[in-house]
């Protein structure tokens, strides 16, 4: 299927503008474009042709005859889909990038990638139902791990054996019949905080994703920066010690087996085995394993040996960051995906290094917060990816 896209620039900038402001007036358009009446009319009018605009009622009153209010058409419909690393996400949005249905379950990446990309797209088909939709506009796909952008292909990634060279955009798109995009998981849920998160008000900031694999999303401008080969923000696998725990990509002392949740897991193994964390031997003897439920809550609960394994592991991330912040000099940093329980300590530790040891010039106005959006950021930021690219002109 060929997507109905805008015709020029103008009327590109009008679709993003309705999806990220919401219904505007005529009016409102014309003075934030720049255009005169008539040409504004004209393009509008083309817009609503093609069936990307449509009427939503009358405008709040500026003296003389009345506008009417203009928002992206209700057939306009995107969808998003993250898949983890032990879980699958799909959502649908409205052309606003609101969330209209959204489904999860676990998934096991290592099945490969033909099983989750095909259950990825029952589930984008079992909403489309629930919708009553036709056809959708367009997906987006965030993935764990590298991503060659421009053939939406994953490159050598850690966090899924097995799926190196996958044509995860052409396999989907073929069988959802509409455009779609892959990118890495952190640029999408970059994109999620630029349109309904923290970054909303921000041109330049990092995203930080925790979890089982870590990872960065650079906005820098107002767009999503992928470096020459679709590499940047790749921070997973930066080598903090010669002599380090050992990674899931073969090597040592990686940024993500310190931070990430095997990471954490393994030291809280150490922990409970050496006897340093009582409470956490106790749990491993009952269960024969630990998981991060465990760990989150001995930290939580002042279990010293265990909240030492996660400031070391802040304070790792924290390490990295310095180098990040003084290199891109963000508006802001927005940390997103730390487990459960961990969030507020992570973020005291990352704080106390990175204030301390980067330049004020860098730091002076630069906030590092917590994401407020969760597992939301994801799939919002997989249809604002497609969106980006079904709202550019042809």
């Amino acid at each position: 299927m060929v997507p109905v896209r805008p015709e020029n620039a103008y009327q590109a900038r009008l679709l993003r503008m309705l999806r990220d402001d919401g219904p505007r007036s005529r009016v409102e358009l014309g003075d934030a474009v720049g255009l005169s009446r008539s040409r504004l009319i004209a393009e509008v009018d083309r817009l609503v042709e093609l069936g990307l605009v449509e009427t939503a009622g009358p405008a709040a009153s500026r003296g003389g005859r009345r506008s009417s209010l203009l928002r992206v058409a209700g057939t306009v419909r995107f969808a998003g889909v993250v898949i983890g690393t032990d879980r699958l996400t799909v959502a649908v949005t409205d052309g606003e990038l609101n969330v209209l249905a959204e489904l999860r379950e676990p998934a096991d990446v290592r099945s490969g990638p033909g099983p989750v990309v095909a259950r990825a797209g029952e589930l984008v088909g079992k909403l489309r139902a629930e919708l009553g939709l036709a056809q959708l506009t367009g997906v987006g796909v965030g993935l764990p791990g590298p991503v060659a952008f421009r053939e939406g292909t994953p490159i050598a990634p850690g966090a899924l054996p097995g799926w190196h060279g996958f044509p995860v955009r052409d396999t989907l798109g073929a069988e959802l019949g509409c455009p779609t995009l892959v990118d890495n998981d952190a640029n999408v849920m970059a994109l999620g905080e630029q349109h309904a998160g923290i970054g909303r008000t921000f041109d330049d900031f990092l995203y930080v994703k925790l979890g089982t694999a870590i990872g960065c999303g650079l906005v820098l401008r107002g767009a999503p920066h992928r470096g020459a080969t679709s590499g940047a923000g790749d921070i997973a696998h930066l080598r903090l010690a010669d002599e380090g725990p050992g990674c899931a990509c073969g090597e040592a002392g990686c940024l993500e087996a310190y931070c990430g949740e095997a990471g954490l897991i393994g030291a809280a193994l150490d922990a409970a085995r050496s006897g340093r964390s009582p409470a956490l031997a106790d749990r491993l003897a009952t269960a024969g394993t630990l998981t991060m439920a465990d760990v989150a809550g001995a930290a939580a609960g002042g279990d010293p040996a265990v909240q030492a394994v996660v400031r070391d592991a802040a304070r790792r991330l924290g390490q990295v960051l310095v180098g990040l912040v003084s290199f891109v000099n963000p508006g802001i940093v927005i940390i997103g995906g730390a487990p459960d329980g961990l969030g507020h300590t992570l973020l005291a530790e990352i704080r106390a290094v990175v204030y301390r040891r980067s330049a004020p010039l860098a730091t002076g106005t630069m906030p590092i917060v917590l994401s407020d959006l969760g597992e939301r950021a994801g799939v919002v930021g997989a249809a604002r990816l497609i969106s980006e690219q079904v709202f550019a002109a042809e």
